[in-house]
């Protein structure tokens, strides 16, 4: 699967400059996560081991280090899918939304910019509904998974459960999630015969 994201500003190409763009990106990836959006610029800087003016140079304000920080995540979690094609068909889908379930849980700083309607975040929706939809059809061709499901249902549901306050923090959201992942695979079967037949349920009490 190929997908294509708008990456803001331009890479650099030197050597030590790229160094420094990498350096920052990974900085700022630590602090929005650990301090929120509004992490302090001379902060980013400082982790990143370089001047603020060295910041300003390769992202002149604070959207635009935050957009490509963002761009990045999207990219390595669209990337990953790569990397599962020796798992069969509900392995993989299964680990990749597990996958996409971590990028939401780490990066909350993302989840009101993932509520914009920029160019770069509708870029980045689609490009994580292109590798994902592909898994979940090829799940589903499979029988492995319910056929009565849209990716962008099984992305809605997983990114509520990331974003509750668990009292047992990732590792409870990691088994709510396998829960859900859970009602995925498997067909629907009581619910679609309580609608044929009215009295299904009264009949279990």
């Amino acid at each position: 699967m190929t997908f294509s994201l708008p990456v803001p500003p331009d890479r650099p190409l030197r050597a030590d400059a790229r160094r420094n763009y990498d350096a920052l990106l990974a900085a700022a990836r630590d602090a929005f996560a650990a301090l929120g959006s509004k992490a302090p610029l001379e902060e980013i800087a400082r982790r990143a081991g370089v001047g603020i003016g060295t910041l300003y140079r390769n992202f002149p304000n604070r959207q635009i280090l935050f957009d490509a920080v963002y761009v990045h995540e999207v990219e390595v979690l669209c990337a990953s899918a790569a990397g599962l094609g020796h798992l069969g068909p509900w392995e993989a889908l299964e680990q990749w939304l597990r996958n996409f379930t971590g990028f939401i849980t780490n990066k909350r700083a993302f989840t009101e910019e993932m509520a914009r309607e920029s160019p770069i975040v509708l870029a980045c929706r689609t490009a994580i509904y292109a590798v994902g939809e592909p898994l979940l059809r090829r799940a589903q061709e499979a029988g492995a998974a319910r056929a009565d499901v849209r990716m962008d249902d099984v992305l809605r549901l997983l990114t509520g459960i990331a974003l509750l306050d668990f009292p047992g923090g990732s590792g409870q959201i990691g088994f709510v999630a396998g829960v859900a992942l859970d009602g995925l695979r498997y067909p629907p079967a009581l619910g679609a015969r309580a609608q044929q037949e009215p009295g299904a349920l009264r009949d279990r009490d």
